[in-house]
Order: structure tokens, then C-alpha cells, then sequence
């Protein structure tokens, strides 16, 4: 009885991240509402900068978590430095 209710609760958990994914669609749309928030107008070249530099946002913090630094840094392994 309680492994069943742990097994349905998890897969509830699993299929609910599930969903929680946009579209390119959906972020472009989410993406404009931020910055039409923050003043810029439709169809100008003020908004299409704000998106421009809110997707390279997007990118860095991307970067960032795949970067070398993740691990400790660059030549670090197991606790001892190698490589320089």
C-alpha cells in the first residue's frame, strides 16, 4: 500500500516536470511581454535590442553552467591541481 502511493506520487512528479518545458514560441511571447513590460514598443528597435539582449542573457547563463568552472575550475581533478 505505501509503495504504491510513493510510486503514484512519483510518477505524478515525473509527468508534471514534463510539461514544464516551452516552446520557442512560448518563450519568444514571454520574452516580448518582459520587455514591452520594461517600456519598449512593438515594432521598434529599442524592443528588438531588449530581446536581443535578453536571449544572450539566456546564452551566458547557459554558458555558465556548462563551463569548465562547474567542477572546481579548470586542472582541478580529485582534489590536486595538474596540468599548469
Amino acid at each position: 500500500m505505501q509503495m504504491t502511493k510513493l510510486l503514484a506520487v512519483a510518477i505524478l512528479g515525473f509527468t508534471s516536470g514534463a510539461c514544464a518545458t516551452t516552446s520557442p514560441a512560448e518563450r519568444r511571447a514571454a520574452d516580448e511581454a518582459r520587455c514591452q513590460s520594461y517600456g519598449f514598443r512593438k515594432g521598434t528597435d529599442a524592443l528588438a535590442k531588449c530581446l536581443l539582449d535578453v536571449d544572450l542573457d539566456r546564452a551566458a547563463d547557459r554558458r555558465a553552467l556548462d563551463g569548465p568552472y562547474v567542477y572546481g575550475g579548470p586542472g582541478w581533478y580529485g582534489g590536486r591541481r595538474w596540468g599548469y
